[in-house]
């Protein structure tokens, strides 16, 4: 079997509209001959590429087959994490809203990464990762996570214990849980917003 048949029978397994990485496709043959593959799929249009070293397999708007669907701008910025082993969480802002410290929405996609910063976007689609410290990333998608990264916006001691309290329901833990959360909150120096 030829890598261009390899490649076109693993991308006919693949979902539509769905960010994959073409660094999965040189383990089949040489990278070199890899990417010249997916060239020639890329300008037929069997593929198209939506980041660096990121391509999507369009899928035909069911009503008008002249629009192609292709994946968010959020699905891209996370399979670029993905692929390059960053870590990737939801702003504070954010944090903050969904468990109800903020009353209001942010108006954008902003992720905080390890990565750099960088910006997707898919049409009026747009997802910005910014490089944050290490620190406001600490216990990544943890609940006491998304309470340290509520708190580099809405700093803990403007916070009411009513609040305080619809947080710790939203993030769905037990009392125990709730506890052990709030005392490595407690130990652990909050960074700055």
């Amino acid at each position: 079997m030829s890598t261009s048949e390899k490649i076109l029978h693993q991308l006919q397994r693949m979902r539509w509209g769905f960010p994959f990485s073409i660094r999965q496709f040189h383990e089949m043959s040489t990278a070199t001959s890899a990417h010249k593959t997916l060239s020639r799929l890329m300008q037929k249009g069997i593929i198209v590429r939506v980041a660096k070293g990121i391509c999507v397999r369009p899928k035909a708007f069911a009503s008008m087959l002249s629009i192609e669907i292709t994946a968010s701008a959020e699905q891209i910025a996370k399979k670029w994490a993905q692929q390059n082993g960053y870590i990737l969480l939801r702003q504070g802002i954010e944090s903050a809203y969904r468990l109800g410290l903020q009353t209001q929405a942010p108006v954008r996609t902003v992720f905080w990464s390890n990565g750099a910063s960088s910006t997707f976007s898919v049409g009026n689609d747009i997802v910005e990762v910014r490089h944050v410290a290490e620190s406001k990333l600490r216990w990544k998608s943890r609940p006491e996570g998304e309470l340290l990264r509520s708190f580099t916006v809405t700093p803990a001691n403007c916070v009411k214990l009513s609040e305080l309290k619809k947080a710790l329901t939203r993030l769905k833990l037990s009392e125990a849980q709730s506890r052990v959360a709030i005392k490595k909150l407690k130990a652990a120096p909050l960074p700055g917003g």
